[in-house]
């Protein structure tokens, strides 16, 4: 799944031995390479149906063609710029951080001390959710972008993540 990748070993930015990371992307159905077919066939397309116009003599139709594809080029290169958004949880020695990068690059750090951490799914009735993580009256939205089902796999991913963490903190709990 393109929407969630995991990571075991630490990274070069953080010197702490890594627990648990996750980088979490938007969905996008259509990878680059087929959006540049779907804008070539859409051009083929225009440009056969712009000529046939031209041909019957209503050759300010062209134009409309033209104006076809510059809006839905320019509403996939919407799409792709909101898919570069990420989320990166990570739980490293005894800190659970999430780094949030926007469309524009801007980047926020929330830091949790992961004992106290809760992973709290608020389910609605409409089949949708909210994944929060809460501490000392603190929450954080994650995966807002995520769909629902992935947002129930992931809550529970954390929810056994945070409590090997802790057994692994104090082995003697783990009878």
């Amino acid at each position: 799944m393109s929407y969630l990748r995991g990571m075991s070993m630490s990274a070069a930015s953080s010197p702490k031995p890594v627990f648990f990371e996750r980088v979490l992307w938007p969905h996008r159905s259509l990878p680059p390479r087929g959006f540049r077919l779907l804008m070539l066939g859409l051009g083929v397309l225009s440009l056969i149906a712009g000529i046939c116009f031209v041909a019957a003599g209503a050759w300010p139709v062209c134009g409309f063609f033209g104006l076809d594809i510059a809006l839905v080029y320019l509403a996939f290169r919407l799409s792709y710029r909101s898919a570069r958004q990420r989320e990166t949880l990570r739980l490293a020695d005894d800190q659970f951080t999430v780094e949030r990068v926007d469309i524009y690059g801007m980047r926020r750090l929330w830091q949790f001390q992961p004992f106290w951490l809760r992973v709290v799914l608020e389910e609605r009735r409409d089949e949708s959710n909210r994944l929060l993580l809460a501490s000392h009256g603190n929450s954080i939205v994650i995966g807002d972008f995520l769909a629902p089902p992935v947002r129930r796999d992931l809550a529970a991913t954390l929810r056994e993540v945070l409590s090997r963490w802790r057994t692994a903190l104090n082995p003697a709990n783990a009878k």
